[in-house]
């Protein structure tokens, strides 16, 4: 048997994740020996054979059509991220250059700097912090691992009170990171960094074993900030065009709310009080 492909290992891991009611098959019995969709009612519902569905899931079969791919999607995916995953699988157009841990632009960094309450900073694809300003710089003053955001949500056991809603925060990075492997390939650092959460973080491991994509922010984040409290800041992630495999993230507080208030009084605050 052929050792499986990345796009066998997506299908596995969505065919398991999908229950047969998202899948539009309420009339299967209730109780299954095994979680989620069997790979006959894949190939049915894609209109394939089971044959051929088995192939692709075994890194048999490494090219399959648009068409398919489609009803796959259609099948497994269930948001555009993932819809668009599985066809970068299928599909892989020429990744970004390995080059993305030069420096930020001088010009987006004096940007943020202006942001004076809204925390911001640049990472790359394997979500390293480049840059930061100094609202964000004030937001993990104190922590250990913040050079990098998956080793500070996994292996700094702070971030669980730091994170109100940590298996959520978690999920989206792992997703991310997911995303960020089509993305850009053969990184020797990315994968050293997936075998350190891997080997140090049962949660990661777990959550890394979903598969789950997500490569755009949707929820607000929860923090508990040791000096100024509880905060809901709503954040946007920009790519940045020039600096492909770069993102800016921008978080901001409702403006009047407490998180607000409790954003000016941590701007109005110097380092280490």
């Amino acid at each position: 048997m052929c050792a499986s492909s990345p796009l066998g290992e997506f299908l596995k891991a969505r065919r398991r994740q999908t229950t047969p009611a998202q899948a539009g098959l309420s009339h299967v019995e209730y109780r299954r020996r095994t979680p989620g969709l069997r790979r006959d009612e894949v190939a049915l519902l894609a209109g394939v054979s089971i044959d051929y569905y088995t192939r692709l899931e075994q890194g048999r079969q490494r090219s399959p059509s648009e068409q398919v791919i489609d009803a796959l999607a259609r099948v497994l995916c269930r948001d555009a991220d993932a819809t668009a995953h599985l066809h970068e699988l299928a599909r892989p157009r020429a990744g970004l250059p390995e080059c993305t841990h030069r420096p930020v632009d001088l010009h987006v960094v004096q940007l943020m700097e202006q942001w004076t309450h809204a925390p911001a900073y640049v990472v790359n694809h394997r979500l390293d912090v480049l840059a930061r300003n100094r609202m964000a710089a004030a937001l993990w003053e104190g922590y250990e691992h913040t050079d990098n955001l998956m080793r500070f949500t996994f292996l700094n056991p702070q971030s669980r009170e730091y994170f109100l809603e940590w298996e959520g925060e978690a999920a989206f990075k792992v997703a991310h990171l997911r995303a960020m492997t089509v993305a850009v390939r053969h990184d020797k650092y990315q994968r050293k960094l997936i075998e350190e959460l891997s080997d140090k973080s049962e949660d990661f491991r777990r959550l890394w074993a979903r598969h789950d994509v997500r490569a755009t922010v949707r929820d607000p984040k929860l923090l508990r900030h040791r000096k100024i409290g509880d905060l809901t800041l709503w954040r946007q992630m920009f790519s940045m065009e020039t600096a492909p495999g770069h993102h800016l993230f921008v978080s901001q507080a409702e403006p009047g709310s407490s998180s607000e208030h409790a954003l000016s009084r941590l701007a109005a605050m110097g380092p280490g009080e």
